[in-house]
Parts: C-alpha cells; sequence; structure tokens
C-alpha cells in the first residue's frame, strides 16, 4: 500500500453492533433496527467511522441471525427494510458508514433454495447443497455411516440425513445451516446478484462471515476427504478440506470483479477466516489481488486455548507479543491487520485479558485499548468494549441461550467429563458474554428495554453504564473517544512502521510506531506490578506524553495497568 494514497479504512476505525443484544425500541425484550437508529449519537460521539451490523435478515434464529432464509429483506424481529433506509442515510447524514454481515458459506434450513434442493433429487437446486449417499456398503442411519467423519463447530457430526431421501447434507455448524455448494457457478451468481442489490441500496461493504471456508477440497468424482481422528473423540477434523480451501483465491476475486470493480473506492471488504496464517493473509489483502481489503484472523484469541476453546489454558504475554508481532510484520509492506480483541463470538476483552476486579477494571479496559489502538491495522469496538462491558456471572446452565455452548454441554456431559468443569469453561468462554444487552443507564433492564430482555442484564449495569461515562474525561469512554481522535489526526499512528520491544517480559507490553522522522513509543502494563520505566526503556522518562489512561503523577513510574503512549524527542 503507498504511503502517499493510504486507502481511506487506514485511518478509520469500526464498531460492530450485535443488533439483539444493542437496544430495544418496542419493548419486546430483542434489540431491533429502531433500536440502533436511537442511539446513533453514541457511535458519533465516539468518532467511529463504520458501523458492522451482524444479522438482520430474515431467519428461524438458530444461531442469532446466521441462518438466513431470506438474503433480500429484514426480519421483523429486526424491523423492516424501510429502517434499514433510515438507518443507512443516518448514518451517511453523519459521515459514517454501513457494512452489513455476509453469511455466504450457508443458509437457513428453511430458505427456499434448500427447500427447493431438498424436496427431491432430481430438483434443479439439488447441487446448490452439498448432498451424499452414507458411506459405501452402509445403509442411511447406521453409525459412522455418514459421508466424511468431521466434526462440527457446533458438536456433533457435519451430516444431518434427510430420511425422505436417504441421503446426508453437508452443515460445518449447526444442523439448520446446511453449508452452500460454491463449485456450483449458480451459487455464486446468486450470491453476487443479492450484493450488488445490497451495495445499490447505499450499503458500503460487506463483513464476509467465515468467508475461507466456502471452497471444499472436493475429488473428480465429487468425493469429500476424512479428517485425522480428533484426540478423546469419535470424529474426525475435516478442517484440511474447507480452510482456504483450493479455489478460495478465485472465488474472491471473482466476486469482487463481479461485485465491487468499478465501483467507489469508499467501500470496505473484511473476511472473516478462521485459521488463516500470516501467509495466506497476505494474499487475501494484496490489494493488486482484488479480493479483500483486509481479514479476521483468531490466532491471538485462541492463545488461551487447549484442545479446543472449552479448555482454558493461562494467556502468557509473550505469546501474544509473539503473534501481534508476527502479523504486524506480515502485512507491513503489502496487505493490511484488523485488530479486535473481542467480538460477538468471544468473552469480554476486560474480563479475558484484563482484570475485571473493582479497582483495576477501568485502567485495564484502558489499557488494552490504547495497546490495540495503537497498532498498525484497522481497529474494531465491539459494542459495550467502549464502557468497559465485563463477562456475565452465570449461576447455573439454565442462563445460557447460546446453540455452541448449550451443545458442547450435552455432548460433553454425555462423554463423561464432570458436569461442574463443563459449567466453570462455559462461564469463562461461552458466547453469551458477548451478547447480554448493551448497558444504557441504571435503571431496570440498564435502559436496554421496557419489556424482558431476551439475555439477562449483566447486575453491574447499576455502576457500569453509558449514562454514567458519557461525561466523565476519565471513564473508559472517554478514552475510546481520545484514541480514535488520535488515530483519525496522527499519520502516525495509522500509518507508521511498527516494531515491537521487550518481547520477552512477561508483563509489559511495549513498541514504537514510525513515520517519516516520528517516533512514538507505546507502553502498556498488564499487570498489577508496579515497574521503574527508566529500567525498562531508558528513552521512555524524557519522552513527551501524547496520551495515557492515568494521570500523570509520577512519569517515572509505570503503574499497574498503565498505558502511555510518548513521543520520542
Amino acid at each position: 500500500m503507498a504511503a502517499d494514497q493510504p486507502a481511506w479504512w487506514t485511518r478509520a476505525v469500526v464498531y460492530q453492533v450485535y443488533p439483539r443484544s444493542f437496544m430495544d425500541s418496542d419493548g419486546d425484550g430483542i434489540g431491533d433496527l429502531g433500536g440502533v437508529l436511537l442511539h446513533l449519537d453514541h457511535l458519533s460521539d465516539l468518532g467511529v467511522d463504520v458501523l458492522w451490523l451482524s444479522p438482520v435478515y430474515p431467519s428461524p434464529q438458530a444461531d442469532n441471525g446466521y441462518d438466513i432464509s431470506d438474503y433480500q429483506d429484514i426480519d421483523p424481529l429486526f424491523g423492516s427494510l424501510q429502517q434499514l433506509d433510515e438507518l443507512i442515510t443516518a448514518l451517511h447524514a453523519r459521515g459514517m458508514k454501513l457494512v452489513m454481515d455476509l453469511v455466504v458459506n450457508h443458509t437457513s434450513d428453511q430458505h427456499p433454495w434448500f427447500l427447493e434442493s431438498r424436496s427431491s433429487t432430481d430438483s434443479p437446486k439439488r447441487d446448490w447443497y452439498w448432498w451424499r449417499p452414507p458411506r459405501e456398503g452402509m445403509a442411511p442411519g447406521d453409525p459412522g455411516a455418514e459421508p466424511t467423519n468431521w466434526q462440527s463447530f457446533f458438536s456433533g457430526p457435519t451430516w444431518e440425513l434427510d430420511e425422505a431421501s436417504g441421503e446426508y447434507y453437508l452443515h460445518l455448524f449447526d444442523r439448520r445451516q446446511p453449508d452452500l455448494n460454491w463449485e456450483n457457478p449458480e451459487v455464486r451468481q446468486a450470491v453476487h446478484e443479492m450484493m450488488r442489490w445490497w451495495l445499490d441500496r447505499g450499503v458500503d461493504g460487506f463483513r464476509m462471515d467465515v468467508i475461507n471456508m466456502i471452497s471444499k477440497d472436493v475429488g473428480p468424482d465429487g468425493h469429500l476427504h476424512d479428517g485425522p481422528p480428533l484426540p478423546g473423540a469419535a470424529l474426525g477434523d475435516g478442517s484440511a478440506s474447507y480452510l482456504c480451501g483450493p479455489r478460495i483465491h478465485e472465488f474472491l476475486q471473482e466476486m469482487h470483479r463481479e461485485v465491487f470493480a468499478g465501483r467507489s473506492d469508499a467501500l470496505l471488504t473484511v473476511g472473516e477466516m478462521p485459521g488463516v496464517t500470516v501467509e495466506q493473509a497476505r494474499l487475501f489483502t494484496d490489494p493488486s489481488r482484488g479480493e479483500v481489503d483486509m481479514v479476521f484472523q483468531f490466532e491471538h484469541v485462541g492463545l488461551d486455548h487447549g484442545t479446543s476453546k472449552w479448555d482454558i489454558h493461562p494467556l502468557r504475554l509473550r505469546d501474544l507479543k509473539a503473534s501481534f508481532g508476527r502479523w504486524q510484520a506480515g502485512l507491513a509492506d503489502v496487505g493490511w491487520n484488523s485488530l479486535y480483541w473481542d467480538n460477538h463470538d468471544q468473552p469480554r476483552a476486560v474480563s479475558r485479558f484484563g482484570d475485571d476486579s473493582p479497582g483495576f477494571r477501568r485502567d485495564s479496559a484502558t489499557c488494552l485499548a490504547t495497546l490495540l489502538h495503537l497498532h498498525r491495522g484497522t481497529p474494531y469496538v465491539y459494542q459495550g468494549e467502549e464502557l468497559g462491558m465485563a463477562n456475565y456471572p452465570f449461576r447455573g446452565l439454565e442462563e445460557f441461550a447460546d446453540v455452541e455452548s448449550l451443545n458442547h454441554h450435552v455432548h460433553a456431559v454425555s462423554a463423561g467429563h464432570d458436569p461442574a468443569e463443563v459449567l466453570d469453561a462455559l462461564r469463562y468462554m461461552s458466547r453469551d458474554n458477548a451478547r447480554t444487552p448493551v448497558q444504557w443507564d441504571a435503571s431496570p433492564h440498564a435502559g436496554f428495554t421496557t419489556g424482558t430482555p431476551w439475555l439477562a442484564v449483566n447486575p453491574d449495569h447499576v455502576e457500569w453504564n453509558a449514562a454514567a461515562q458519557r461525561d466523565d474525561e476519565n471513564s473508559v469512554f472517554a478514552h475510546h473517544r481520545r484514541l480514535i481522535a488520535l488515530r483519525h489526526t496522527d499519520d502516525v499512528v495509522a500509518l507508521g512502521d511498527f516494531t515491537m520491544l521487550l518481547p520477552d517480559h512477561d508483563e509489559v507490553y511495549a513498541f514504537t510506531r514510525s513515520l517519516g522522522g516520528v517516533e512514538l513509543l507505546v507502553v502498556c502494563n498488564l499487570s498489577r506490578t508496579p515497574y521503574r520505566l527508566a529500567e525498562l526503556l531508558p528513552e521512555a522518562p524524557a519522552a513527551e506524553l501524547v496520551l495515557g489512561n492515568l494521570p500523570d503523577d509520577d512519569p517515572a513510574e509505570l503503574r499497574p495497568w498503565e498505558a502511555r503512549v510518548l513521543r520520542l524527542p
């Protein structure tokens, strides 16, 4: 990327809205587009440039809208197309853009395409999905008769038997989310037509859900391959057959040509890509290749995982530095990073990477924000992160709603795991932690709804809420606002080179950003231990403070969870 012609999104910040949990405007307990419209000034005050809207399409809600039954409408649960148009207009009037979630690896099993595909083995749309007979020599429904041994992301096999035809269909996620067959050009053409329809409506781009799974490694005879057995499980890991498959670059380049080429350069395309490597991301985000502008990678949010996300290990800071540093270096000369701590699929950052105890919650939330926003890439703020929202204090299984969490509990307990340990893992890692309603004020249900919220509001909302922070210059909200303004105004933050410092320190994260003779030193103490700054970084005490998250009392001491952005002489 040429420094003299940087893309607009190099100095942009994206805010993710998970509409079900953002704001409820009609009292049914579920957030909606009307609620988003009510709080646009909150986003405007924060200073963000892009609103990424999680799915609001018609859906049976098997996976909270990531199972879409109609790509070209709005679910009445969330409002109407007219309200979506109002949202586009209102955002554009405030100088912000709208990025929609694009979920095209799979549809709902209630989508007309799948209903037609399922209606007959001779259906014209049969090949729009992955239908396969049972294994040779086995009858439909026999144990192990599934066409491959792959385990689903939501537990259990990736194949569901259709009793009427005696064949199985593929679903990498929930059984109600059948995978589209991108090998069929008619599928790709239908997706491209839908995407153009949204862009023509004024949408400014797409965040593409698990887009690196659309190409499957399929043999000339249609055969899909078994994966290696998973430790302690009856099923296997099929990821080698569907993560960044053999035609993925071809498919994305075709999409770019058919959908984006010739349109305004103010659009944004973000590919969510589990398992993507730095080397692959360089290809995906190289502007000359015409694929996507940036990717979401998951390396850093897997560092506290063992054999699965539910097998929780302590995070070592040096591992986080190695991961972030590798991505900063790998995409330094070509491509671009997306930067995030949490989203609708991850637990709350302040509880996971920070310290959500009363004494350190505010400081660690602002320290983490400083660390992230000062890297090279486009930062993403997940709703409530700008308020320091924390994980929910789940008491029992009955308080969870997430299909992934509930499925895991069933399979883990039935496999003989200790129910108390399984529940502890859910409390820490469940996606429900990110989905509790946004805490707008101290009133009942945090001002989210006048009804009964679909998921319980965190009881800490009485203290931690937007109303309490908006006019408090010491708040988490105010610090995010300063960080976002710094990216907008300081070229070195948006475009500067990155150099990691102190790579082996277990508690202090430090790096420099440099551009055109200007150099910033960023130093963050991710612990409760104070450090003498000169002993760590001798050049730091004499540097000019650009932005800090704590009062500037003692420049010589780096206090617990303190973050400083310093301009070196």
